[in-house]
């Protein structure tokens, strides 16, 4: 199996939509995807995950099946700092004080169980959630998931390519979890701008395993598909790259 997690458009929070520039986005994605074509297609319940699939669903005649469980909303009570209002104002691992504490020796020591640090407990249950909800999507697709070996048994043959269109902070941390690699450290590391495709190759594409299989990375963050349009390449409409 081959599969596509793609972070939504440029957005509009509220109304939760695309801009403009969005739009162009998703329909610059679905040329790219179209090249080879797709199988399914997933999206997060947001309109604006739904809105940068929409294009690709269209143009390959496929149905978008909705995962309400990737919706950000979620994500963004669970793994966001407060200020001393109570209110959230920060991805723990965005802002620049905390995400260096996340990379402490401290926090870097616990490996896997970072969640006992007493600083980052409150992050468990959101991360523990995103993570048993997408292993339960891709043994769906036909991997299970083995966090003691840190590989996956194919319970089932899937040739398929399949797109999944989330968001940030839920895709960070769904892939994290996917990749195993420690949360602090991953999501702290790694940025995914808007649209931009990250490609993951479970076992070699088209054969059958019997033995445990590590997913790669083939591509992560791609955004070929806007130097093809000629749509601006800022990260997040902060920096250009």
């Amino acid at each position: 199996m081959i599969l596509y997690f793609i972070r939504h458009g440029d957005p509009i929070y509220n109304p939760d939509s695309l801009t403009p520039l969005g739009e162009k986005q998703a329909e610059a994605l679905s040329e790219r995807l179209a090249l080879h074509g797709l199988d399914r297609i997933f999206a997060s319940s947001s309109n604006r995950a739904k809105q940068t699939a929409e294009p690709t669903a269209k143009r390959l005649g496929l149905t978008v099946e909705i995962l309400d469980w990737a919706n950000e909303g979620y994500a963004w009570r669970e793994l966001t700092l407060k200020n001393e209002k109570g209110n959230p104002r920060e991805w723990c691992f965005d802002d620049p004080s905390f995400s260096r504490f996340m990379n402490s020796e401290e926090v870097r020591t616990l490996g896997d169980e970072w969640y006992k640090h007493p600083e980052l407990s409150q992050f468990e249950a959101g991360y523990r959630r995103i993570a048993d909800s997408g292993d339960a999507f891709l043994e769906s697709l036909g991997y299970r998931h083995d966090r003691r070996s840190h590989t996956y048994e194919q319970v089932r043959p899937n040739h398929d390519r399949v797109a999944f269109f989330a968001h940030g902070g839920t895709g960070i941390t769904f892939l994290a979890n996917l990749l195993d690699l420690p949360f602090p450290v991953f999501t702290t590391h790694f940025g995914i701008s808007h649209s931009t495709v990250t490609v993951i190759a479970f076992g070699e594409f088209g054969e059958e395993k019997d033995e445990p299989i590590l997913p790669r990375v083939l591509q992560f963050g791609n955004d070929s598909h806007l130097y093809k349009e000629e749509i601006p390449t800022a990260f997040c409409n902060r920096f250009l790259i």
